[in-house]
Parts: C-alpha cells; sequence; structure tokens
C-alpha cells in the first residue's frame, strides 16, 4: 500500500514549529509494511488545501493528514477535505457527544465555538478523540482513504495508535508487507570514507536499500528492507549487517542504533567497572553525554572540569613542573590528569582530555583542533595526541568528547 503524510498549519509551515508529527507518523506505517511515498506540508489557506487533497487522492492509496481539526477560524481542514470531495459538511451527533463530554469530565461547559468539531464531510467515519477535544474522521476520496487526526502530538500518536493503525492493518490483510530497518552506528570515518568501503553493497544486496546519516560526529549506515516473508527478510537484512560491518570493522560502534556514550556504558557494566573524567577542553561534555543513559550511576562515579593549569594542578594531582614543561595540552598532562580522576574516585578508568577547540588559541605545534586524551586503567597510564580539522568550536568539543570515549572503548573490549 502507498500512503503519503500531510501537514497543515502556519506554524509547521513557516518553520515556527518544528514538524515531529510527520517523521513518527512515517515511522509508525512503514513498521506496519506501508510504504510512504511523500510527506507534504501547506499552510491555513482554503484554496492550498484543496488542492493538496485533491492531488493525494489521485496518487495515493492511504493518506494521514494531521492538524486544523480545532474550533478556531484558522482551523480549516475539514471543510477543505469536504469541498475537495464535493460534499457537504455535516453534524455528527456521536461526535457532538464526545466533545461535550469531554468538557463536561473536567467540570466544565462547551463553548459553542467547539460544536464546529464536530462537523464532517457527508459519508465520514468520526474517530473518537480520547484525550482531546477534536474528533478525526475517516473519509474516502477518490482511490485514496483519507485519516485525518489533531495535530496536538500526544492526541496524534493515541489516535494514531487507537484508531489508524488497526484499520491499516485489517485492510492489508494477506497482503500485508513487512517493512525491517536496522541502524548501524560507525564513529572515526567520514561519510565519504564509508561510502567507499561499502562500495559495490547494491549488487550484493539489491533487496535492502542502504542509506547514510550523519549525526555527527557519528555516521549512521541505514539499511531498510521490504517483503512478504518475514523470515526471508530477516535474514536478508541480517546477511546485509554482517557484510557491513565486516567491512568497516572497528569503526562500528553498534548495530542497532545505540550511540557511543551508551556503548561505552554497557561495556562499563558487562565488566562491572566504573571510570571518572577529567575534562579540560570539552567542558563537562563527556560526562554529560555518560549521564544522560540511564542507569549511568552504576559505573559513572566523578567528574572534575579543571579548565585552567591551577585546577590541574591543585585538583587533579598534575605536578606543575609537567604543566609548565609539556603546557596543558600534552599526553603528559592528561596522562597524570587521568591518574588523578582515577584515584579520587577510586574508579577502575580515568579519562581525561585536555585540548585546543578552538577557533583561536592555536600555534603551529599544536594547531586548533588538537586534542590530548589520557586513559588510566588498572594496569597502565598512556596518553595520545590527535588532530581534527574543524574551525567550529562545539563541533572540536564534541569530536573530542567522543574520541576519548572511543579511546575507552577500545580498552574495554580488549
Amino acid at each position: 500500500m502507498i500512503a503519503e503524510i500531510l501537514s497543515t498549519g502556519e506554524e509547521i509551515r513557516s518553520g515556527a514549529t518544528v514538524d515531529t508529527n510527520s517523521a513518527y507518523i512515517a515511522q509508525k506505517l512503514e513498521q506496519a509494511g506501508i510504504c510512504v511515498t511523500r510527506h507534504t506540508c501547506v499552510g491555513d489557506d482554503p484554496a492550498a488545501l484543496v488542492s493538496i487533497l485533491k492531488e493525494i487522492s489521485s496518487r495515493a492509496q492511504i493518506a494521514v493528514v494531521t492538524g486544523g481539526l480545532g474550533p478556531t477560524a484558522d482551523d480549516l481542514t475539514a471543510a477543505a477535505a469536504a469541498r475537495s470531495a464535493g460534499v457537504e459538511l455535516v453534524l455528527d451527533p456521536a461526535a457532538l457527544d464526545a466533545v461535550r463530554s469531554y468538557f463536561e469530565s473536567r467540570g466544565r461547559t462547551m463553548s459553542r465555538s467547539n460544536e464546529k468539531q464536530a462537523f464532517f464531510p457527508a459519508g465520514a467515519e468520526p474517530l473518537m478523540n480520547p484525550i482531546g477535544t477534536a474528533p478525526g474522521f475517516c473519509f474516502q476520496m477518490d482511490r485514496c482513504l483519507f485519516f485525518f487526526i489533531p495535530g496536538v502530538p500526544a492526541e496524534m500518536r493515541r489516535m494514531l495508535s487507537d484508531s489508524v493503525l488497526p484499520r491499516l492493518e485489517i485492510l492489508q490483510g494477506k497482503d500485508k508487507a513487512f517493512a525491517f530497518n536496522r541502524t548501524i552506528t560507525t564513529f572515526g570515518l567520514t561519510e565519504s570514507a564509508v561510502g567507499e568501503r561499502l562500495a559495490g553493497y547494491e549488487k550484493m544486496f539489491s533487496g535492502i536499500i542502504l542509506g547514510f546519516r550523519v549525526r555527527f560526529p557519528e555516521i549512521h549506515v541505514k539499511l531498510y528492507g521490504r517483503g512478504r516473508d518475514a523470515d526471508a527478510l530477516a535474514a536478508a537484512l541480517q546477511a546485509a549487517t554482517d557484510w557491513v560491518t565486516a567491512q568497516l570493522g572497528e569503526k562500528v560502534l553498534s548495530v542497532d542504533g545505540r550511540s557511543i556514550e551508551t556503548v561505552v556504558g554497557r561495556l562499563l557494566k558487562q565488566k562491572g567497572a566504573t571510570v571518572a573524567v577529567a575534562e579540560s577542553c570539552t567542558g563537562g561534555l563527556i560526562s554529560h553525554w555518560l549521564t544522560n543513559v540511564p542507569g549511568s550511576s552504576e559505573y559513572f562515579l566523578f567528574s572534575g572540569v579543571t579548565y585552567s593549569n591551577d585546577a590541574k594542578i591543585q585538583i587533579m594531582g598534575v605536578p606543575a613542573k609537567i604543566v609548565k614543561q609539556y603546557g596543558a595540552v600534552s599526553e603528559d598532562t592528561v596522562r597524570e590528569m587521568a591518574a588523578g580522576a582515577r584515584r579520587i574516585a577510586g574508579a577502575t578508568y580515568g579519562l581525561a582530555t585536555s585540548g585546543i577547540a578552538g577557533p583561536d588559541g592555536g600555534t603551529v605545534e599544536k594547531p586548533v583542533g588538537t586534542v590530548c586524551i589520557g586513559l588510566a586503567t588498572p594496569d597502565a597510564v598512556t596518553g595520545r595526541r590527535f588532530h581534527f580539522p574543524f574551525g567550529h568550536r562545539l563541533r572540536n568539543k564534541e569530536i573530542f568528547a567522543a574520541s576519548a570515549l572511543d579511546v575507552l572503548r577500545r580498552e574495554l573490549l580488549k
């Protein structure tokens, strides 16, 4: 089945509000085996609404439309749908009772303007909204079955789950298709380098579509498959996944979309290990990422943002002579910082960063984009220097933080 998604409203069209609804609906339809071919957005313009509804009715089998079902003058979707189909708007008593009951259950009196929400195109089937004032409706126009649901995200999700997806399941019947996808998270290669390593993929796996998404500093390899035999599709997806991971090797973080901080957290938990962090140039970003992961209190013990030289010396215990001789951005300094973090917290591992995020502060010897990463383990303390060609301060902080976590990840995999 071919589906389209239409979002309505000036706030969506103008960019004042980000359209997360369409992404959510597309994901759910794809999971249900329905191919989404287009996402469209129009503002609160009656002529534009009528035009796009007619277009969609001529090319799609299913359409999900969000927005424009409220009580105000700019809520035009039902009227536009009726006009597109050449029918009248009619009052639906059951829908009106549902709107009135919503207000009564909350000790409020329904306004006359809310009656508008119970008017649908003649022949439409109402879709009740259990958590809001705006009922939706289901309506056949030409070859397309339209589902009109509210734009309020919580209401949209509930009605999609309760009223739309079950009907689509019945419509598909024995012709139901399956759609599987997989996200392979990588770190340490550019998008072009990942593409080069995967050259020849299309000839080997014509039934599984390959795609790429940059989620800096990670590169996500996306695999999409669709078919009517779930077992065969799962086997094909696994074969494609195995080939991709073999080509990318140690650059693969996960095959289920997990981020680097989640991967590191899981490895720490598996080993029953803990980590403490001393950050300079990353300014607490590593600690922020690690503690964004639920359950991180099991393995994350301590964070010290020792930005100044004095803080490195007085808090982390870096010898003043080390900082003076080698500088704050040096393998020697981060080794001492990592060892200090491990010692202070009593952690299994100590991780440290010191670098030059820019845009100023670089030298010929240590240009902007230079970072030194220290790792203290139960057996050794090491320091490494990296350089990244980014002039953007935040981007450098992100790549520095990810690189530090990757150093720890590789140690945990030994």
